[in-house]
């Protein structure tokens, strides 16, 4: 069986090394650079399975590299690297469409169980969902995107708001918590993580669906849920 695929794109060469070392150790097949600019050349060229992108970067930083991936790739699983404490740096990774990130300094165990976790969720999951129909329109899971009823352009979903929009279909019978959306989706224990992510996100994929806000319907003090006009199908 073939080792998945990570691109580790870190300037702090010990902090690369480390990185490197324990993805090596977990199994991984590893490539590391520690330039902006040759990360997202690598990012493009190599058949990757993950990237683990530092923010400040020479050549061009891990936020401008992030934004030229979910254009390029926009299922290729991202975990950021953030120094311990950088709040807005993960905050506006996490808005920008990263999967996840891990603090500096980081222990190995948590590097590889975050790593773990974010191929799990990776786009190759099987799931029951495929289909959200409303208004004439439907929106495939499974492509990330969403045909209008008059045949409009298709609109690309990320991979986190597309699964926001899977888990709250999988519990469209009861109001979920931004809490849990962080937990479930994110794979973050929401502790000291502001709910304002989750808002933020869903206001972006109200923008991309047609009557976004009777699609995901915010549930005042409670969370969301799908609007009555969806229909969720498996095919």
């Amino acid at each position: 069986m073939n080792k998945p695929n990570i691109l580790v794109v870190e300037d702090d060469a010990p902090i690369r090394q480390g990185l490197v070392d324990a993805l090596e150790s977990g199994g991984y097949s590893v490539r590391a650079t520690g330039n902006g600019t040759d990360g997202l050349a690598l990012a493009l060229e190599l058949d990757l399975d993950l990237v683990l992108l530092d923010v400040m970067l020479p050549g061009m930083s891990g936020f401008d590299i992030l934004r030229h991936l979910r254009r390029a790739s926009p299922t290729l699983p991202v975990i950021m690297v953030t120094a311990r404490g950088a709040e807005n740096d993960r905050v506006e990774g996490l808005s920008q469409g990263a999967d996840d990130y891990v603090l500096k300094p980081f222990s190995a165990r948590e590097l590889l169980a975050r790593v773990e976790a974010v191929l799990r969720r990776s786009p190759a999951r099987p799931t029951d969902v495929r289909y959200l129909k409303f208004n004439g329109a439907v929106l495939d899971l499974e492509l990330r995107e969403v045909i209008a009823g008059d045949g409009t352009k298709p609109k690309p979903l990320s991979e986190r708001e597309v699964g926001i929009l899977r888990y709250l279909a999988t519990n469209r019978t009861r109001v979920v918590q931004r809490n849990e959306l962080l937990q479930n989706v994110w794979g973050l224990d929401p502790r000291g993580v502001h709910t304002r992510t989750i808002d933020m996100h869903i206001a972006r994929l109200r923008e991309k669906l047609p009557s976004g806000d009777d699609v995901v319907r915010t549930v005042r003090g409670k969370g969301y849920t799908l609007g009555d006009i969806v229909e969720v199908s498996e095919s």
